[in-house]
Order: C-alpha cells, then sequence, then structure tokens
C-alpha cells in the first residue's frame, strides 16, 4: 500500500488491546461493569483448581440465593469486582482453592485466562489482576455443608 492509501487514524480513535474500536469518529463503545465482571468470573472458574468464587460471607450470600426457587443459581460476577474505564480495566478476585494445588501457579493461569478472556471480548486493555485466595477447599467439606434429603 502506498502512503496515500494506508489507514488513517484520527486523534478520536482508540485502538484497544484487541484491535477493535471502542471510540470512533462514528461512535463510542461503552462496557458496563456487570459484564467485565461477568467474563472475569467465567474465566476464573475455567480454571483448574478454583473450587469457587468470594469471601465467605458472599459465598454465604449465594448459597441462600442458590435455594431460592427461580434465582438462577450462583450468581456469575460473585468474589469480582472491576473497574471499568473507557481504555482499561482492573480485576480484583476472591477464590477458594481446591487443597493440594500450588497457589501461585492457579493464581498466575487465572490472571492468564482472565486477561485473553476480558481483552479478547471487551477490547478493554487489563492493566491489573488481583487474586486474593481467601480459602482452601478440603475434599469432605462438603458433607457437612448439605442437608439431608427431605424424601427418600
Amino acid at each position: 500500500m502506498s502512503s496515500q492509501t494506508s489507514e488513517r487514524t484520527s486523534p478520536a480513535v482508540s485502538k484497544a488491546a484487541g484491535g477493535s474500536e471502542l471510540i470512533s469518529s462514528q461512535g463510542k463503545t461503552s462496557i458496563a461493569d456487570t459484564v467485565v465482571q461477568k467474563i472475569a468470573g467465567m474465566a476464573t472458574r475455567e480454571v483448574s483448581g478454583v473450587y469457587k468464587l468470594g469471601g465467605s460471607g458472599a459465598r454465604a450470600l449465594g448459597a441462600l440465593r442458590e435455594r431460592i426457587p427461580g434465582s438462577g443459581g450462583p450468581s456469575a460476577s460473585q468474589g469480582v469486582s472491576v473497574e471499568v474505564g473507557e481504555r482499561q480495566v482492573a480485576v480484583d478476585l476472591d477464590v477458594v482453592v481446591e487443597y493440594g494445588v500450588a497457589i501461585a501457579d492457579v493464581a498466575e493461569a487465572v490472571r492468564r485466562n482472565v486477561i485473553t478472556a476480558v481483552s479478547r471480548m471487551t477490547g478493554l486493555e487489563v492493566t491489573e489482576v488481583n487474586v486474593s485466595v481467601d480459602d482452601i477447599h478440603v475434599p469432605g467439606d462438603d458433607a457437612e455443608d448439605q442437608e439431608p434429603a427431605r424424601v427418600q
């Protein structure tokens, strides 16, 4: 291509990390915090070694919500908090990991997966992903949490 036919980028155009234009001369694309929260939550749950998301309070509230008929089950954004700007996003995660996994390796895998998913789906640059491990899941803990069946 010659320099005359090459793509011209005006100051009003912003290319995001994923290559898509979030702000252009034809309009602006804004992405709600809840959208980014759900993407980050789903990407975190995909990582082997992550048992659940959320601190103990959020998990208790989520357990109550799951018991309400028609509530739709656990929230995809539980344990996820984000700050979304026009071009960048920062993500904070509260996770529970499985007993026996290397926590540093799980945290790094979570970071990679969240950055990839959020960048690809939104076009936003992920500036940081902070992972807070709030608990560890020990096999057998679930048996204590479950009520016996009322009907057999």
